[in-house]
């Protein structure tokens, strides 16, 4: 790794990059076999790759094996004043049509022209909080989740390089606030609440984390709170304080416009 692209990081923060480096994800629903449960037509999706889902949701393409479109999220890492690893976050803007107002990590689908996920994720950012990517140091790239909307949401982490330099610049037509919130928070048990709920038979706990930043509140939850959780627990080398409770989640292997997910 070459030190002269941490301009401006602490040595804290190289060294962080070097452990992020050495990640290995463990293999995906991509990699792995098909596997048959019970000689039905369905295939498993392991627990570490599913955000969350609230309601039923059409797919709508052509037949074929299921094959989720991608998308890549922008976990961007920085030193705070006070010494705590902080993560960039921003508040959707409220006239789009779906998450509207919720908070989310910068990021979004992929185009024809990303070379990675990385470079998704960069230019999304870029384009959404006018985050100049090469401000950024992409250390590694997590297991993917699958969000409700069947996208395949890689979450990509990067170290902000000489952090005085951003300038955060939100596009008004996607993003109303630009904010950090301390990374450790989502393995901590304070400021949360969860709620269990059941999707195809299976219980699992959506979990929500109240914070407040400069006298305005945010909640943060579902597939961007499932991705804080894994990504500090990365970081941190602990697991949350609390009980994930993600199931299995099944999906078919051959679908049509008929088929639902609930």
């Amino acid at each position: 790794m070459d030190p002269s692209s941490f301009v401006g990081c602490s040595p804290r923060l190289v060294a962080l990059s070097q452990q992020l480096r050495l990640y290995k994800p463990p293999p995906t629903f991509e990699d792995s076999e098909e596997q048959d449960l019970e000689g039905s037509d369905v295939k498993v999706v392991s627990q570490s790759q599913v955000g969350f889902a609230e309601s039923a949701t059409p797919i709508v393409q052509n037949p074929g094996r299921f094959r989720p479109k991608r998308a890549a999220v922008l976990v961007c890492l920085f030193e705070g004043d006070a010494g705590d690893l902080r993560v960039i976050l921003t508040k959707r803007s409220s006239k789009l049509s779906t998450h509207s107002g919720e908070v989310s990590l910068p990021g979004g689908k992929a185009e024809e022209g990303d070379k990675d996920d990385g470079d998704t994720a960069t230019r999304e950012a870029r384009e959404e909080i006018g985050l100049d990517p090469s401000l950024v140091n992409v250390v590694t790239v997590l297991e993917p989740f699958l969000s409700k909307h069947l996208l395949r949401v890689a979450p990509v982490v990067g170290i902000l390089n000489e952090r005085n330099s951003f300038k955060p610049s939100p596009n008004p037509s996607e993003v109303e606030v630009i904010f950090d919130a301390p990374l450790e928070m989502f393995i901590k048990d304070e400021n949360r609440r969860a709620e269990e709920r059941d999707w195809m038979g299976q219980k699992y706990i959506l979990h929500f984390f109240d914070y407040e930043n400069e006298k305005k509140k945010y909640m943060i939850w579902g597939l961007t709170a499932s991705i804080l959780i894994r990504v500090a627990s990365v970081v941190y080398q602990r697991p949350p304080a609390f009980v994930e409770l993600n199931p299995i989640f099944k999906f078919p292997k051959v679908i049509n416009n008929d088929t639902v997910v609930p």
